[in-house]
């Protein structure tokens, strides 16, 4: 999960800071965001402190109409040690009283010029995704015909010069030997690469190489949701690979299971090919298509017509 503070928000979203100066490192651990109606109106037995408030056009106004020693105790009560940090939409004048309670406290107080609403939505969406569990993989995740495919497989095996394929093919790279994933929601997925990796690939024998500067703007993705695991290994002539694709195999990452295919790598074989047509038939499996079960259907109808005549 990661760490954001006050400050992160403030200039993700260009708010203002009006008080408060010393507390924008505070951590902002819950994603839910709060209006304190009721609170503003005196009723705080199950004041939500710990998430970010939004005060906007009606508690502002409520809050203007009460006594001066009731709008000091209710800022107070507002800015407590728990709450992260406080902001004003429709760049409303802030309250004295409030802003005297946030130095006092060193709540941060801010204000936005956006509605109450549209703050809530920008700020919940980004909260979701930066503090959503998240985990770490080897692999390369591309997006191949709008599925998000993630190719793992051990190192030297051939995930990136894979990748590079189907980039030249006109499929997207999304992130190369290191993914980070988010659950965002419940069985969704979300991977991007790190910071530092962002639009790289690299080639042994030729060392990094800038996709975005190669292929241009529309050979990479910064982030991509997580349909299909593909997982590449050397042949091996002991074991027995699935020939039909009637099994389904799965992996569980964070809370999410997700189809595994396991295709063995040797001379001969087009890997990128077949990655493509695994994302394709994936995809056509989601439809409701399955050729597999297709063609046991048909085996076993034919099976029956032998054995019994009058079948």
């Amino acid at each position: 999960m990661d760490h954001v503070t006050v400050k992160d928000v403030m200039e993700r979203f260009g708010l203002e800071l009006s008080a408060g100066a010393e507390g924008i490192g505070r951590h902002i651990a819950s994603s839910d965001i709060s209006r304190p109606g009721l609170e503003v109106a005196g009723f705080f037995e199950y004041y939500p402190a710990n998430r970010i408030q939004l005060l906007g056009k009606s508690e502002i106004s409520f809050f203007s109409m009460l006594p001066r020693l009731d709008k000091m105790e209710r800022a107070r009560k507002l800015c407590s040690p728990d709450t992260p940090m406080i902001v004003v939409c429709h760049s409303m004048r802030i309250p004295p009283e409030l802003v005297a309670a946030a130095e006092e406290e060193q709540v941060p107080l801010l204000s936005s010029p956006m509605t109450t609403t549209k703050l809530s939505n920008k700020l919940s969406d980004f909260l979701e995704n930066r503090l959503a569990p998240m985990t770490a993989v080897h692999g390369v995740l591309l997006d191949i015909y709008g599925l998000g495919v993630l190719i793992t497989g051990k190192s030297g095996i051939g995930k990136s010069e894979v990748a590079l394929d189907l980039v030249k093919r006109g499929h997207r790279l999304v992130a190369d030997d290191m993914v980070e994933i988010r659950q965002v929601a419940e069985d969704t997925l979300v991977g991007n690469p790190p910071e530092l990796l962002r639009h790289l690939l690299e080639i042994r024998g030729l060392g990094i190489i800038d996709v975005q500067m190669l292929f241009g703007a529309s050979a990479i993705r910064d982030f991509k949701r997580i349909t299909l695991i593909i997982d590449l290994e050397l042949w091996d002539p002991e074991r027995t690979y699935d020939r039909l694709g009637l099994e389904e195999e799965k992996l569980k990452i964070l809370d999410t299971e997700l189809t595994r295919l396991t295709v063995p790598v040797r001379p001969g074989r087009n890997m990128s090919s077949i990655v493509e047509v695994a994302a394709m038939n994936h995809r056509m499996k989601q439809m409701g298509m399955n050729a597999a079960e297709q063609f046991s259907d048909r085996l076993n109808d034919m099976i029956g017509r032998e054995q019994d005549p009058s079948y």
